[in-house]
C-alpha cells in the first residue's frame, strides 16, 4: 500500500496524470521483493533502532537502482514505467517505510499514564545522572516499560557539549552540580547514577548529595566487573560499599589473556572459596577447554558449580573433591586432567583462628602449597599462580608467616622448574565481600540492629573488590615471569571505622543515633596497619600499571629444607610443645616474623586468648607505616 501510494503520488507530480498502465503494480511487486530480501517486515516497529534504519536505507537504495534500470529498459513504453517517476518514488517509498515505523515507536513510548508533577504522585519521577551510553540505555528501558512505575524527568551530565539538548526526546537539564536545584524544581523522587566508569570518590560525592535531600539512589554495574566476552547490561541496583570504593577501570591485555586461557585446561584449588569461584567465573569468559574446581568443601563446590552452569551452560566443568594436604590424591587429580594453568587459591586465612591453631596453617598453607607444587611439576603444568596476601610482609601473625613461606616455596620451584614453566605468586590485601571479611559481618550486624563492631578506631586495611583482584591475578598469570612475587595495586588504605560508617549510611542509618558503633579491641595476631612491600623489596611495574614486582629476599635451599623438617617434627610433638616449636620454625624461615603481642607468639598458649596477665590488648605498631 505504501509503495502504491508513493508511485501514484510521484506519477501525478511528474507525469501530470494517473496512467492506467502497469507502473503501480510493478513498483509494488518491486517493493515487496526488497521487503522480503532485506526482511523489513520482520522488524519490530515499536522497537525500531538505528540498525533497522540503516537496513531500510540500503533496501531503498537497491530498490531505486532496480527501478531506474527497469524504467530504462522499458523506455519504449513510458506509460508503464518511466525514469522520472522511479527516481521520485524511491525516496518517497523509503520515507513512508521509516515514518510508519517511527510513528509506531513514538506512539508506543508516549502511551504511559499522564502524570502531574507533584500532587497525587504514585510513580517515581526519575532523574538520570550521566547521559552517556549507560544513561541512554536506562532511559530507553524506563520508557519501554511503564509497568516499572518510572516517569523520566531528564538527564544531568557534566559534558559541555550535551548541555541544553534533547537526547531521544529527554532533556539534559544541566551538570551534576545543579543536582539539588533540579531535584527541587522537578519534584524528583529517585536518582539513577548511570556512570559505570566513574571512580569511587566521585560516586561517593554524588551519593552523599542525593541522600542528603532524602531521595532514593540507584546505580548500575561498574565496568570493572567485565572481562572477556561479557557485555555490560543496564541493571539498576542499590549503591553498595564496593561502588563507593571503586577505582578507575582496569585496562587489561585481552590478547594475552585469550592466548593463555582459551582452549586450555585450568585447575583452580580452593574452587569453592570467594576468590577461587570468582577466578573460575572470570576464566569462563575466555572459553577454556575445561575448568577443574578442586577443593575439600563439598557444599561450596556445589554452589560454585551451580552458578557456573547457569552462567556458562556450554562450559566443560569438572569437580575434584580433594584436600591439598593429601599429596597422593592431589597427584591423581593433576594426572587425570593435566592442566595447562593452575591457580592456587586454597588456604586458611582467618588470623585469630590460625593464632590459636598454628598447626593448621603449617599443614594447609605451607605443606599444602608444597603438595600443589609437586603435583604441578609431576603433571608438567606450564603455569602456576599462587594467591598470597599482604600479611606476608613483615608478618606479625601465623597466617602472614605461613604465606611468606608459601611464596618462597613457589619462588624456588620457579627457579628450578623446566624451561618454559612459570611459577609465580600474586600478593594482595583484603577482598571486599569475601567470606569472613568485614562487609558480610557489617551487613549481618546492620540487619540485626547493631552494634557495628570495630576492633580499633585507627585500624586500616587495603581493599579490593573480588572482580578487580581476580582480573589482576589473571593478568599477572598471562604476562608474569617465573620465580616472581607480584603485588596488586591496592590504592589507598581504608579505615575500617569508615567502612562501617559508610555501610550504615547506605542502609539509611546514622551511626551513633540509629545504630551503635562499638570498639572491641585488637584481635590475636592483628596489627593496625598492613604493608604491601618490606623495606628490602624492590618495586617495579613491568607486567601492568597496577601490578608490581616485589622481588622479596630469597630463602636459601638448605635453610628451607632445615626449616621444613623442623616444622614437620613440630607437628608430631605433644600439644604442650607443638606451638612453641612451630613458632621457632616459622621464625627460622621468616626472620622478619615478629609475633604480635596479641598473638600466641609472646605467650605460647592460645588459651590466654591473646591477652596478657592484665587481660589488656596491647597495640602493635609496625616500625614503618607506609601508604
Amino acid at each position: 500500500c505504501l509503495a502504491a501510494s508513493a508511485w501514484m503520488l510521484c506519477e501525478r507530480l511528474f507525469a501530470g496524470s494517473l496512467h492506467p498502465g502497469l507502473g503501480t503494480p510493478a513498483w509494488v511487486l518491486l517493493a515487496m521483493g526488497f521487503n522480503v530480501a532485506f526482511r523489513l517486515t520482520w522488524q519490530h516497529y515499536r522497537l525500531i533502532g538505528f540498525g533497522d534504519a540503516i537496513r531500510i536505507g540500503i533496501a531503498t537504495l537497491g530498490m531505486g537502482i532496480s527501478g531506474v534500470l527497469a524504467a530504462w529498459a522499458l523506455q519504449a513504453h513510458p506509460g508503464v514505467f518511466n525514469i522520472e517517476t522511479a527516481l521520485a518514488a524511491t525516496p518517497a517509498t523509503g520515507a513512508f517505510w521509516m515514518v510508519l515505523r517511527g510513528a509506531f515507536r513514538a506512539w508506543h513510548e508516549q502511551t504511559g499514564p499522564v502524570m502531574r508533577p507533584c500532587e497525587g504522585q504514585v510513580r517515581h519521577r526519575t532523574l538520570i545522572v550521566g547521559a552517556g551510553r549507560a544513561g541512554i540505555l536506562i532511559a530507553q528501558e524506563l520508557k519501554r516499560h511503564p509497568e516499572l512505575g518510572e516517569t523520566l524527568v531528564g538527564f544531568l551530565d557534566d559534558a559541555l557539549d550535551k548541555q541544553g539538548i534533547f537526547i531521544q526526546g529527554t532533556p539534559v537539564l544541566g551538570t551534576s552540580h545543579l543536582l539539588r536545584r533540579v531535584v527541587r524544581e522537578r519534584c524528583v523522587s529517585r536518582v539513577v547514577l548511570a556512570i559505570p566508569s566513574v571512580p569511587g570518590p566521585v560516586l561517593r560525592r554524588l551519593h552523599d548529595s542525593i541522600r542528603a535531600v532524602g531521595l532514593e539512589v540507584k546505580t548500575v554495574p561498574g565496568l570493572f566487573d567485565l572481562l572477556g566476552t561479557q557485555v555490560w547490561k543496564p541493571e539498576l541496583r542499590d549503591v553498595s560499599i564496593e561502588d563507593l570504593l571503586r577505582r578507575d577501570s582496569i585496562q587489561l591485555d585481552q590478547g594475552s589473556l585469550n592466548q593463555l586461557f582459551e582452549n586450555s585446561v585450568v585447575l583452580v584449588t580452593g574452587g569453592g572459596g570467594s576468590i577461587g569461584s570468582e577466578l573460575a567465573r572470570q576464566i569462563a569468559t575466555f572459553r577454556p577447554a575445561r575448568i577443574v574446581l578442586l577443593g575439600r568443601g563439598e557444599n561450596s563446590l556445589w554452589e560454585t558449580e551451580r552458578s557456573l552452569r547457569v552462567l556458562f551452560p556450554n562450559q566443560a566443568l569438572s569437580l575434584e573433591l580433594c584436600d591439598i594436604r593429601n599429596p597422593a590424591r592431589l597427584q591423581q587429580s593433576f594426572g587425570r586432567w593435566h592442566p595447562d594453568v593452575v591457580l592456587h587459591a586454597a588456604a586458611h586465612k582467618h588470623v585469630p583462628y590460625l593464632e590459636a591453631h598454628p598447626e593448621e596453617a603449617v599443614e594447609n598453607n605451607i605443606f599444602g602449597t608444597l603438595n600443589v607444587i609437586h603435583a604441578a611439576l609431576a603433571a608438567g603444568v606450564p603455569t602456576l599462580v599462587n594467591i598470597s596476601t599482604d600479611k606476608a610482609v613483615n608478618p606479625t601473625n601465623v597466617l602472614g608467616a605461613s604465606k611468606r613461606i608459601a611464596e618462597a616455596l613457589v619462588l624456588q620451584a620457579g627457579q628450578t622448574a623446566p624451561l618454559g614453566t612459570r611459577f609465580m605468586s600474586v600478593r594482595f590485601g583484603n577482598v571486599l565481600g569475601s567470606r569472613g571479611s568485614v562487609i558480610p559481618i557489617f551487613k549481618d550486624q546492620i540487619k540485626r540492629g547493631g552494634p557495628l563492631t570495630v576492633t580499633h578506631p585507627d585500624m586500616t586495611r587495603y581493599f579490593m573488590t573480588i572482580p578487580e583482584a581476580s582480573q589482576l591475578v589473571l593478568q599477572a598469570a598471562a604476562l608474569g615471569d617465573t620465580a616472581k612475587v607480584y603485588v596488586l595495586d591496592m590504592g589507598a588504605p581504608v579505615k575500617i571505622v569508615d567502612l562501617a560508617t559508610d555501610m550504615a549510611r547506605l542502609s539509611g542509618l546514622t551511626p551513633g543515633e540509629d545504630i551503635e558503633l562499638k570498639f572491641t579491641g585488637i584481635r590475636p595476631g592483628e596489627k593496625l596497619y598492613e604493608e604491601l612491600f618490606s623495606d628490602q623489596e624492590q618495586t617495579s611495574s613491568e607486567v601492568h600499571p597496577k601490578i608490581f614486582n616485589a622481588a622479596p629476599e630469597e630463602v636459601r635451599q638448605n635453610l628451607m629444607e632445615e626449616g621444613l623438617s623442623a616444622l614437620r617434627r613440630a607437628l608430631d610433638q605433644d600439644e604442650d610443645l607443638r606451638q612453641t616449636s612451630i613458632l621457632r620454625g616459622l621464625q627460622q624461615l621468616v626472620p622478619s616474623y615478629a609475633p604480635s603481642p596479641t598473638g600466641l607468639g609472646r605467650y605460647g598458649n592460645p588459651r590466654i586468648n591473646g591477652r596478657g596477665a592484665s587481660g589488656a590488648h596491647p597495640i602493635y605498631l609496625p616500625p614503618t607505616i607506609k601508604g
